[in-house]
């Protein structure tokens, strides 16, 4: 019996002992995370939130990075990306699940001519002596829904605080009515929370409308698609608006319709086709207001390319004239100028004889821009505006691992922000732009994008990472308030 107590008294000190050495020993930090559920579902097992809207208050952030990061914590299924961007041209490669990009190793992009030098920046490099005073009301950035409450909530905050007036979410029609005409689902009620939210809070609501529900495309289920019969858009939209429409101010039609994975069906994959789908739905639209602007789908900027599934964005918006945009003298021409590793004042193209980023009108911002513009006068819609519905440059500079695609370490986040101050500057200088949205708010936060080095969170203005705000963010918060002057903006150095 005593040779048994003493075992057992040796055997409780060396498991104390172990204890102590194991607190000794560094902990890895716990990153958390803003996560929401699978892209596809806007969790759909959650209980429906109540239709008491919680009251979103506003205090400006003092002149620092210092805003609060979300505390809340939770799992992620896993996220298939969505494909965004470019594709260009018989010799680039569409990924599945990635941004498309070049199969060559594309050369550091050459700035072209330029009207209006931008400044060069490294990321201890100078920002311009003085930011530009942005009008807030014409500028815009788009968020995911699919958060849970708490999540939006702050989402909505981060933009107030922000200072931009738009917020734009696309609408998954596929996963607010996935079984038929005429349903309200969960993820309906839940979305019509969150815009009234959002609404309430002050910003003016841009909705992109897309990805029809399988019952509503029996021809043909492959990726995504329209409607079978346009009319199911349109009546789609229909109940949208008379359930939310209030909280709604603008409404585009579609997503980049020049891209098979988005234009999957029976409709034509050409502009004509697309007109037969805008039509109902501006007709429903305008039924239901006189005043909402109407937005035609935003093209991806891309070329021919029969293998990958992409039309010419240029002749794509060209069949749509031809097919009688021209006629709607009250709506908007969607656009997606993005400018790949150029700086927005760079133009095509220099005498490099390699492939490359500075080698096509679609790799330019201020290049997509005119290019669109000079189709719509030549079609005699000059009244029209072009509302920029995305546009944005993708970093990967103070990500962990290697960037995503080579073209992502051109630009780094000191350019990032100025960049986009610059696109924004100019958009402002032309009299027929209206609204631009930038690509995007959040989703490096979004559980897993950053580790497993998803394209799309390259393009956020907020991260996991410290600090919470990249530099974009408070450049943007800097640039709509003249009397701000920031100190600092993470690795960059103040403007004043």
């Amino acid at each position: 019996m005593l040779a048994m107590m003493k075992h057992t008294q040796s055997l409780f000190t060396a498991i104390i002992l172990l204890l102590l050495a194991a607190a000794c020993i560094p902990q890895e930090p716990i990153v958390v995370y803003v996560t929401p559920t699978l892209v596809e579902s806007l969790l759909v097992s959650t209980p429906v939130p109540t239709l008491e809207l919680p009251t979103v208050t506003v205090d400006l952030p003092p002149a620092t990075e210092t805003t609060a990061t979300s505390t809340a914590t939770r799992t992620s299924p896993s996220v298939i990306p969505t494909v965004i961007g470019s594709v260009i041209g018989e010799g680039y490669t569409l990924p599945p699940t990635s941004t498309p990009r070049p199969t060559n190793t594309p050369l550091p992009p050459t700035a072209g001519a330029s009207s209006t030098p931008m400044p060069t920046n490294t990321p201890q490099g100078p920002l311009p002596t003085a930011l530009p005073g942005l009008d807030p009301f014409q500028m815009g950035i788009q968020l995911d829904p699919t958060l849970n409450q708490q999540d939006w909530n702050q989402a909505v905050v981060d933009i107030q605080n922000l200072g931009v007036k738009w917020l734009k979410v696309q609408v998954a029609w596929k996963t607010l009515q996935p079984n038929g005409p005429g349903e309200i689902t969960e993820d309906f009620r839940r979305l019509e929370i969150y815009l009234e939210t959002a609404f309430n809070s002050g910003l003016d609501i841009m909705v992109s409308v897309a990805k029809a529900p399988n019952w509503a495309r029996l021809s043909n289920q492959n990726e995504d698609g329209p409607p079978d019969n346009p009319q199911d858009l349109a009546d789609f939209i229909s109940l949208m608006l008379r359930e939310f429409g209030s909280s709604i101010d603008a409404v585009e039609v579609w997503n980049e319709p020049n891209l098979l994975r988005e234009w999957q069906g029976n409709l034509a994959f050409n502009g004509v086709g697309y007109m037969q789908l805008f039509e109902p739905s501006y007709a429903t639209i305008r039924n239901y207001s006189q005043n909402m602007t109407i937005i035609t789908a935003g093209l991806a900027p891309t070329g021919d390319n029969p293998t990958l599934g992409s039309r010419n964005d240029r002749s794509f918006l060209q069949e749509m004239y031809n097919a009688g945009l021209g006629q709607y003298t009250d709506v908007a021409i969607g656009i997606h100028p993005y400018g790949w590793g150029n700086a927005p004042d760079a133009t095509c193209c220099d005498m490099n004889p390699e492939p490359g980023w500075d080698d096509d009108r679609h790799f330019f911002f201020k290049d997509n821009i005119d290019d669109f513009r000079e189709i719509m006068v030549n079609s005699g819609h000059s009244g029209a505006q072009l509302w920029a519905t995305e546009f944005g440059w993708a970093s990967w500079d103070g990500f962990p691992g290697e960037a995503p695609q080579l073209w992502m370490t051109y630009v780094d986040e000191c350019e990032q922000g100025n960049y986009s101050l610059r696109a924004f500057q100019i958009g402002q200088s032309l009299d027929y732009m209206g609204p631009m949205i930038l690509w995007n708010l959040n989703f490096a936060m979004l559980a897993g994008l950053v580790e497993s080095r998803d394209e799309r969170a390259a393009y956020s203005v907020l991260t996991p990472l410290n600090p919470r705000e990249r530099a974009a963010y408070w450049m943007i918060y800097d640039a709509v308030r003249p009397e701000e002057q920031l100190g600092s903006y993470s690795r960059c150095p103040g403007a004043g």
